[in-house]
C-alpha cells in the first residue's frame, strides 16, 4: 500500500510541479479567485437591498448558500482544461513515451493524474469560496450555519471528482488536445444542469436534503473512477493516433452482437435469448430483491404516515368508496379513451428512457426510475387499505393479470440496463469503452425486442380489456 501511494504521488508531483509553473494556468485562476468573490459579494449586496425593499425571506434566507455553491462550480469549470489534457495534452507534446515507459503501473499512473486534477481545481474553488465568505460577513445578512457550509463544500469536492474523473476519461480516450476540448461540454453541461436542481434543493429543501445530492454525486463519481480505471491501458495511449467513425463497422458489430449464431429467428429465440438470460441472473437477482422491498416499503409508509396528514374517519372511507364506485362506469370507455397500442407504446418508451438514463448514470438513474414505478404500486395498495378496501384483493384483479406481463417486462428491462452499467465498470483492458458499451447495448436491445416488447403488448391488452372487467366483478368483495 506504501509503494503504491509512494508512486501515485511521484506522478502528482511531477503534474504540479508542471502546472504551478506554467503561467497560463496560473494567472488566470489567480485573476478568476480574487476577483469573482468581489463581483458576487456586490451581486449579493444589491439582491439583498431588492429582497429587503420586496419581500422574499425565502430567497433571502438560502441566497447566501447558493452563491456559495455557485462560486466554487467556476473554477472547477476552468481549471477542468488542466484534467482535459492530463494524457492526451503530454501526447501532443511527446512527453507521453518516458512516463509509460516508467516501471509505474497503470492504475499508479491513472490515479497520480486524477490526484492532481482534483486537488489543483479544488485549491482554487475552496479559496474562492473562503475570500467570499470573508467578504460577506461584514454584510447585514443571515449567514448559513456551520452544518450548512460543511454540506456545501462536501457538495463541491463530490463536483469536483465528478468532473475531473470525467475530463480524465476523454483524456485517454481523444486523440487530440482539441477533441478532448469540444467533448469538455458533455462534463461541463450536465454538471451545470445538475447545479440547478441543487439550487432547487436549497431554496426549498432543508439543509438534509442536501444529503441526496452529495451520495448521489458521490456515487456516480467513485463509478466514474472505477471505469478510467477498469479502461485504462498504456498501450491503447500509444496504439492509437487518429480516431474513425466508421459507421458500417459499428453496425456490423451490433448487428453480430444482437443476432450472435443464430441461423433463422426460432433458432434466436432457442439459443441466443436463454444465453442473455443466463448473465442476467444476478442482476435479476438484485433488481427483484430491490423491486419487492419497494413495493413493501411504500405501502408501510403510507399506512403509517398518511392518516398523520389526511383524517379516515368511517364517514371519509365511505365517500372514498362511493367515489370509487361511481366512476366505474368509467371503466368501459377506457378502450376507447386510451387505446392498447397508446399504452403499449407510453410502456415501451418508458422502458428505453430507462436505458437512456442508465447510460448516463450507470444504471443508477434508470435503477431509481424502476423502484419508483414499484413504490407507487405498493403505495397503491396503502392506500386501498385505508379506505378500507383489501390490498390483496386489489393487487389480485388490479395489478396482477396485466402486471403479471408489464412488470416481468420491466425487470428485464432494468436488469438489463443495470448490467449495461455494470459491464462498462468492470476490467475489461481488451476493449475500448466504445465496444464495451455497443456490445452491452445490443445484449440489451435483444432482451427489449425478445421480450419486453411481446410482454408490453400482452400487458396492454390485458390492462384495457381484462383488467376493468375484473375489477367491476370483485368491486363488491373489495
Amino acid at each position: 500500500m506504501r509503494r503504491n501511494w509512494d508512486a501515485i504521488w511521484l506522478v502528482a508531483r511531477r503534474e504540479f510541479t508542471d502546472q504551478f509553473r506554467d503561467w497560463r494556468i496560473v494567472v488566470p485562476m489567480a485573476l478568476l479567485v480574487s476577483v469573482f468573490p468581489f463581483i458576487a459579494d456586490d451581486t449579493t449586496r444589491q439582491a439583498v437591498n431588492f429582497m429587503n425593499r420586496f419581500g422574499g425571506d425565502l430567497i433571502l434566507d438560502n441566497l447566501i448558500p447558493f452563491a456559495i455553491l455557485v462560486i466554487g462550480f467556476f473554477p472547477l469549470s476552468f481549471t477542468l482544461v488542466v484534467a482535459l489534457e492530463a494524457f492526451v495534452g503530454e501526447k501532443e507534446r511527446g512527453t507521453i513515451e518516458p512516463l509509460l515507459s516508467s516501471p509505474l503501473e497503470d492504475k499508479q499512473l491513472y490515479l497520480g493524474k486524477l490526484l492532481v486534477g482534483i486537488a489543483t481545481p479544488l485549491v482554487f474553488s475552496y479559496l474562492s469560496m473562503g475570500i467570499y465568505l470573508i467578504l460577506v460577513s461584514r454584510r447585514d445578512v443571515q449567514f448559513p450555519s456551520l452544518y450548512m457550509l460543511a454540506l456545501i463544500f462536501l457538495l463541491t469536492f463530490a463536483h469536483a471528482v465528478l468532473m475531473v474523473s470525467s475530463a480524465i476519461v476523454i483524456s485517454v480516450q481523444a486523440t487530440t488536445i482539441r477533441s478532448a476540448n469540444l467533448m469538455a461540454s458533455f462534463v461541463v453541461v450536465p454538471v451545470a444542469f445538475l447545479l440547478q436542481g441543487e439550487t432547487i434543493l436549497i431554496f426549498w429543501g432543508n439543509e438534509d436534503v442536501l444529503w441526496f445530492a452529495i451520495v448521489a454525486v458521490t456515487l456516480l463519481s467513485g463509478l466514474l473512477v472505477r471505469l478510467g480505471l477498469a479502461h485504462f491501458k498504456r498501450e491503447y495511449l500509444l496504439g492509437r493516433e487518429i480516431d474513425n467513425l466508421n459507421i458500417r463497422n459499428v453496425y456490423r458489430v451490433f448487428r453480430d452482437r444482437f443476432v450472435g449464431g443464430a441461423k433463422s429467428f426460432a433458432d434466436w429465440y432457442r439459443v441466443e435469448i436463454p444465453i442473455t438470460l443466463r448473465q442476467l441472473k444476478q442482476p435479476l437477482a438484485i433488481v427483484i430483491v430491490l423491486g419487492v422491498a419497494a413495493i413493501f416499503a411504500a405501502y408501510a409508509w403510507v399506512v403509517v404516515n398518511v392518516p398523520a396528514y389526511i383524517e379516515f374517519s368511517p364517514e371519509r372511507a365511505e365517500d372514498f368508496k362511493s367515489f370509487v364506485e361511481n366512476n366505474l362506469v368509467n371503466l368501459d370507455q377506457l378502450g376507447s379513451q386510451l387505446p392498447a397500442p397508446l399504452l403499449f407504446f407510453y410502456n415501451a418508451r418508458t422502458t428505453v428512457v430507462f436505458l437512456l438514463l442508465g447510460l448516463i448514470s450507470f444504471g443508477t438513474l434508470g435503477l431509481t426510475l424502476y423502484l419508483f414505478n414499484f413504490a407507487l404500486v405498493g403505495g397503491v395498495l396503502g392506500a386501498a387499505q385505508l379506505i378500507g378496501f383489501s390490498p390483496i384483493l386489489t393487487f389480485l384483479v388490479g395489478v396482477l393479470p396485466h402486471g403479471l406481463f408489464e412488470l416481468t417486462a420491466v425487470v428485464l428491462a432494468t436488469a438489463s440496463m443495470l448490467r449495461v452499467g455494470a459491464v462498462l465498470v468492470s476490467p475489461n483492458t481488451d476493449k475500448s469503452i466504445g465496444e464495451t458499451l455497443l456490445l452491452s447495448i445490443a445484449d440489451w436491445f435483444r432482451v427489449f425486442i425478445g421480450l419486453v416488447v411481446p410482454l408490453l403488448v400482452v400487458a396492454a391488452v390485458i390492462e384495457i380489456y381484462l383488467t376493468p372487467v375484473l375489477i367491476k366483478m370483485a368491486f363488491p368483495f373489495l
